[in-house]
């Protein structure tokens, strides 16, 4: 080696010249501090509250990085204004290293009688529509819930209209036709983008044929599995080509698959929505509070069925005192073995991303 370029090398630090010269010694990377069992948890838990402020055990419980966010209904809101403030307060409670991303605050504002907030949207795609009007609607609730300070729909159903089914009935829907449907959930999940708000496609694999509403009681869809595929998962296949964030899992049972729920079973989540439809994003169920799943244990345990078939985020709306008991829960399974940390931290690390991306 000349002279020379011995000197040409050592300024750049002996990697030659289209490396920049590092002036000072590089200071050694912060060890990335590892989330506790209960913080790895608390990823995976949304909790919902009573009345208008949350209680301090909630505010707690995220001061110490415990939860992921929170569930909003109409139960916690006197106006717009008053949620604002209130949301405010709690993603501005300190948390630790590395759970600092904004809080998940959801609730279901849908395109059509379901809306927790006062304001848009005001009806189905059935009832008036084009994509246009689906974006437009999107965009609007986008609005409404970025003035009361949720980040995150739970909607749109993805659920075809048949008749005489209870989404027809209840007017939830954007159709009859996967082609219909497809086209408004994804212009109407398009709006709440623009406005700054994340979109939960709902209920996976559809409930499009179901003639109750699972939150009263349970249901079974006996449709063909080439049905289910080519017909009800044709909108979530749009949704997930368009990198929608979460995907909700219906609580009915489909035969042809399994003989547990959606909610509950490895083969609709890993081997369906994940490996077939390949879904890469937070997944999380209906309530799992309710009678369409009732007969599966306690609180804790039906998290725990949900959490090892794939969920990300089990949900439970009746108090914030279900949400403590299933949070708990899932800590004495991992501590037990029946769960597995590898499986805790993936959850995690994908809530933790979602989070990431919203608005505070």
């Amino acid at each position: 080696m000349s002279a020379l370029l011995a000197v040409i090398l050592s300024l750049f630090g002996g990697q030659g010249p289209n490396v920049r010269p590092s002036l000072t010694p590089a200071a050694p990377r912060p060890a990335k501090s590892a989330l506790t069992l209960r913080q790895m948890v608390g990823q995976r838990m949304v909790f919902a509250y009573d009345g208008l402020q949350p209680p301090p055990a909630l505010r707690a419980r995220i001061r110490r990085g415990e939860a992921a966010g929170v569930i909003v209904f109409a139960r916690n809101v006197s106006s717009p204004a008053q949620l604002r403030a209130t949301m405010r307060d709690l993603q501005a409670i300190p948390r630790p290293r590395g759970l600092r991303a904004p809080l998940i605050v959801m609730t279901d504002q849908e395109r059509g009688p379901v809306r927790r907030i006062p304001g848009p949207p005001a009806v189905s795609t059935a009832q008036h529509g084009g994509m246009n009007a689906a974006r437009a609607d999107g965009l609007a609730t986008a609005r409404t819930l970025r003035g009361a300070g949720v980040n995150v729909d739970l909607a749109p159903v993805a659920d075809l209209g048949r008749p005489g089914t209870a989404l027809r009935r209840e007017r939830r829907t954007h159709g009859r036709s996967p082609r219909t449907v497809s086209d408004g959930v994804v212009a109407f999940t398009a709006g709440l983008r623009a406005g700054g708000v994340a979109a939960t496609a709902k209920h996976f694999p559809g409930l499009g044929a179901s003639r109750v509403n699972t939150d009263a009681a349970s249901a079974a869809i006996n449709l063909p599995l080439a049905t289910l595929r080519a017909v009800d998962e044709a909108p979530f296949q749009s949704l997930i080509d368009a990198d929608i964030e979460l995907v909700m899992l219906a609580t009915a049972v489909y035969p042809a698959v399994a003989q547990r729920p959606a909610a509950l079973s490895s083969r609709w989540i890993k081997r369906e929505l994940r490996g077939r439809l390949g879904f890469r994003g937070v997944t999380m169920t209906d309530d799992l509070g309710t009678p369409a799943v009732a007969g599966y244990g306690s609180f804790a345990r039906r998290a725990l069925i949900a959490a090892r078939a794939g969920v990300d985020i089990p949900l439970f709306v009746g108090s914030y005192r279900s949400g403590v008991v299933v949070a708990d829960g899932l800590v004495a399974a991992v501590r037990r073995g029946q769960l597995r940390r590898a499986a805790l931290k993936a959850a995690a690390r994908r809530v933790l991303t979602l989070r990431k991306g919203l608005s505070r």
